[in-house]
């Protein structure tokens, strides 16, 4: 079979994956956004569809005062005696944690916290019932660690013990233990979230160790290739129901040179083959491609998801997200049927609190997003779309009154510079904003009432990337409202793919 990589494309990073029978399920990290850990679903390991997140209530998930880059790092998902578990780190309130539920696509548990230091956690259920709790040490400790747990209390049954290394990359994290053939198998990233991002693995007749790396390693890298693909690490392995083993694992797809990526980390697929001394090694040698072709279960694509999304429905699809929380952000689709209603909030874009944003992730370089807005601004107030990657770094296009006139006004917002590049008078309290992408540019048009498109001005992708904003997210793309006394209507919102 032929598929495409990346398998989930935009900022879904950190993937972790497990089986049941013939369904496979996949999380991944969501840092300051809410809902917490999207959760997919899947038939073929190519094909994913969302089917909820681990983390929709305020008790399971708080993230005030959190960092874009911080909150909910690097999950673990895994399947145990009807159980589905999901093993993460909240790095701003209370560390390590899990939920678990019967039904992945429902409602999960209160967390169960875990008291060991550290980020990147993962559980692993022996044959013999026990359960080891594992996970990168503290950054100073530059180690693999581990205890045994009670996985209904998380009480800790024992001391929390280094086990491994790594093979002498920076930053040994991301740990995930197997057992195949009577091997505990120990793999980890090393190299750091970047482009020296690597997937190293060890084995033992031990689950404590002493641990022996692989001859292979690394056992995937894209380090210094000239190559669409790179960063590739932070992996997980699942053996299929027909046998075959797949890997899943993050990598980016940088634009222009010097590299620069704002989709984010996204989730890649590659074939993993075992060598005759009993090591996995994932794609082709450690390289997987954009176009890959393998042997594996039958494809069951999924629909598309719709194109445009007219708020007619009780609740928000499952695409959409809020910046730390979404019960302080006062928004209604029942206000005015098929609108999605959206007031304003004491945070603006700007500021570390939850501004009035609804918003979903950039998934494809080339794409168009459009809405169409009913809004009558005061002195100072805009509504409109954004393009966000966090705080400091974002573009806006607006309608707002400016000097007593009601004006559509693009402003862009990079570090400590903030402007409004262009502006342009509008007679109409109702107007379509556009904004269209590629791979290095986004164009930013309006349109009032029966009148063709008008471009306003644009923007470099590069400004909002992540090696110039830093982090660990990517872009969204985002309907806001920036008033305390002015409710902005949104009666659609479209998302068109032009790859």
């Amino acid at each position: 079979m032929k598929y495409t990589n990346p398998v989930i494309p935009g900022f879904y990073p950190d993937p972790s994956v497990c089986r049941v029978d013939e369904d496979y399920y996949l999380v991944n990290s969501s840092f300051a956004y809410f809902p917490g850990v999207p959760i997919w679903h899947s038939k073929d390991i190519v094909n994913w569809r969302q089917v909820g997140h681990c983390l929709t209530r305020e008790s399971q998930l708080q993230l005030e005062g959190s960092p874009i880059s911080g909150g909910i790092y690097a999950p673990t998902l895994r399947y145990h005696k009807e159980r589905y578990y999901m093993v993460t780190t909240n790095v701003d309130h209370g560390g390590h944690f899990y939920v678990w539920a019967h039904d992945p696509s429902g409602e999960w548990s209160d967390p169960i916290y875990v008291e060991q230091a550290g980020i990147d956690p993962s559980i692993f259920f022996d044959d013999d019932g026990k359960v080891y709790f594992t996970s990168t040490g503290a950054v100073q400790s530059k180690g693999i660690y581990q205890c045994e747990i009670d996985i209904e209390t998380g009480q800790k049954l024992s001391e929390t013990r280094l086990i491994w290394t790594g093979t002498g990359g920076a930053f040994p994290e991301g740990p995930h233990h197997y057992k195949v053939n009577g091997y505990y198998y120990l793999m980890c990233a090393e190299g750091g979230t970047e482009y020296g991002h690597m997937v190293t693995i060890a084995r033992s007749d031990n689950p404590y160790g002493p641990y022996e790396s692989a001859p292979i390693n690394p056992i995937l890298s894209h380090r210094s290739l000239h190559h669409p693909i790179h960063a590739t690490g932070h992996a997980d392995l699942i053996e299929a129901h027909d046998g075959k083993w797949w890997a899943v694992f993050l990598g980016i797809r940088p634009v222009g040179y010097p590299y620069r990526h704002h989709l984010g980390r996204e989730t890649f697929l590659a074939p993993v083959h075992w060598t005759e001394d009993g090591w996995p090694i994932i794609g082709n040698n450690g390289i997987v491609d954009l176009e890959m072709e393998a042997t594996g279960l039958p494809l069951v694509p999924w629909v598309d998801d719709v194109e445009v999304d007219h708020f007619e429905y009780q609740e928000l699809g499952l695409k959409w997200s809020f910046i730390r929380s979404a019960k302080q952000v006062d928004w209604s689709l029942t206000e005015k049927p098929s609108y999605l209603a959206l007031r304003g909030s004491n945070a603006g874009l700007d500021d570390p609190g939850t501004p009035a944003f609804i918003g979903c992730r950039q998934r494809h370089w080339n794409c168009d997003i459009s809405t169409s807005l009913q809004y009558r601004p005061q002195e100072g107030d805009e509504a409109g779309l954004a393009i966000y990657m966090d705080e400091r770094h974002y573009y806006t296009i607006a309608l707002t009154i400016r000097n007593g006139e009601r004006v559509i006004a693009l402003c862009k917002h990079i570090g400590s510079m903030k402007i409004v590049k262009h502006s342009i008078p509008v007679s109409d309290a109702e107007v379509e904003l556009k904004i269209k992408a590629v791979a290095e540019t986004y164009q930013f048009y309006y349109k009032s009432l029966d009148e063709t498109w008008q471009l306003l001005g644009d923007a470099e992708t590069q400004f909002v990337s992540t090696e110039v904003a830093g982090g660990f997210t990517g872009v969204f793309f985002g309907l806001y409202n920036q008033s305390l006394e002015t409710t902005a209507y949104f009666d659609w919102f479209r998302y068109s793919i032009k790859d």
